[in-house]
């Protein structure tokens, strides 16, 4: 193997055992001997189980940071905004459960960012800007953006987290109960959600 495969199967090794038993729950030891190699392997690649840690948890940040970021870039309804947002979530929890799973856990102490609730803050803080800009036009107060905000992203973080135990209902059928509830409010759910414009 080569130094750059060494590094990859190390971290592919170490995503699962974290995503399985948490950051304490792991140790080098099993990281060697789940990738088949001596402890001093994973320490002259990543100088121990926090270099690990930390270069997967950078990994998956940026992965969920730039789906969602994309999601929001486009011009589009305000609606379709949010179903993209919902799907590009529910996607990546969907083709990276190892690493929603890191994510979600609970982080080491030392580390301040690259965890998923600092993430919902950067997304919330551009979905804030998006709703700002709605509310202004609509003749509502724009300092109540931040909050609405944080309430959008909240929803669709912790149905997401439910989602990636249970799997059901399909990603779309929860998206666009997700946009439901965003959208309509509980005083106007329909009755048969479904997606309006999103890639679904």
């Amino acid at each position: 193997m080569t130094a750059r495969q060494r590094r990859e199967q190390l971290v592919g090794v170490a995503r699962a055992l974290f995503a399985e038993k948490g950051f304490e729950g792991t140790s080098v030891e099993e990281i060697a001997l789940r990738a088949d190699v001596s402890k001093p392997v994973v320490y002259e690649h990543f100088g121990g189980k926090e270099g690990l840690y930390a270069v997967i948890v950078d990994r998956e940040v940026e992965a969920l940071s730039s789906a969602l970021s994309g999601a929001l870039a486009t011009r589009a309804h305000p609606r379709v905004l949010v179903e993209r947002a919902a799907l590009a979530l529910l996607g990546y929890i969907e083709d990276s459960p190892d690493g929603f799973r890191m994510l979600v856990r609970d982080s080491p102490v030392a580390q301040a960012s690259g965890t998923f609730s600092s993430l919902l803050g950067d997304v919330s803080a551009q979905v804030e800007g998006l709703l700002g800009d709605q509310f202004s036009r609509r003749g509502l107060d724009p300092f109540v953006a931040p909050f609405y905000a944080q309430m959008l992203v909240g929803q669709v973080a912790l149905a997401g987290q439910h989602w990636a135990e249970v799997r059901e209902p399909a990603k779309n059928v929860l998206a666009a109960h997700l946009v439901n509830l965003a959208w309509n409010g509980l005083s106007a759910l329909e009755r048969n959600p479904a997606m309006s414009d999103a890639d679904t």
